[in-house]
């Protein structure tokens, strides 16, 4: 039930900050936000990070769908059980679809979030899940899923072993 209410969440935030972003700036205009660090600035995104694949709306979408359908399925065929995997899998999956609401109802993605302290894309909230996502998955990968949610085979002096081990 926690899972589901943090699915909820990353996609009723990410909506609510676009939906105040279109509402309360002009494109293109900003208002600060963290002094020095981050204003917010009101952009329309036709592509994917660093404006990729601009103007390939359907593509976006198609490529993202199967991202999200794979993601789904470790969730769902229980691949990933841990609990880190599972918040990195249901925030990669709120940020997709947080996204994937505004490429297929606007033709575009809203972001806000511009960074003062180097030069970098402007990016929304569904890109921070994303990103956090990824990380989370990459760290869970890395040192946790072999030893929770690896398959098991049984050797053949009765002994388990895991799947990677052979």
């Amino acid at each position: 039930m926690l899972y589901l209410l943090l699915f909820v969440a990353t996609i009723a935030t990410d909506q609510w900050l676009k939906y105040w972003t279109v509402n309360t700036l002009e494109l293109g205009e900003s208002t600060p936000f963290l002094p020095h660090i981050m204003q917010l600035t009101r952009l329309h995104n036709y592509g994917a990070g660093w404006s990729m694949l601009s103007g390939k709306t359907v593509l976006l979408v198609v490529l993202t769908a199967v991202m999200l359908i794979g993601v789904a399925a470790l969730l769902f065929k229980k691949i990933v059980r841990h609990p880190l995997g599972v918040i990195a899998c249901v925030l990669v999956l709120g940020g997709g679809i947080g996204n994937m609401i505004d490429r297929i109802t606007l033709g575009y993605v809203v972001d806000m979030f511009d960074l003062l302290l180097f030069n970098y894309p402007i990016f929304n909230l569904a890109d921070c899940f994303v990103v956090v996502g990824a990380i989370l998955g990459c760290i869970y990968y890395l040192w946790l899923y072999e030893k929770y949610d690896a398959k098991k085979k049984e050797s053949a002096d009765g002994t388990e072993d895991s799947a990677s081990d052979k």
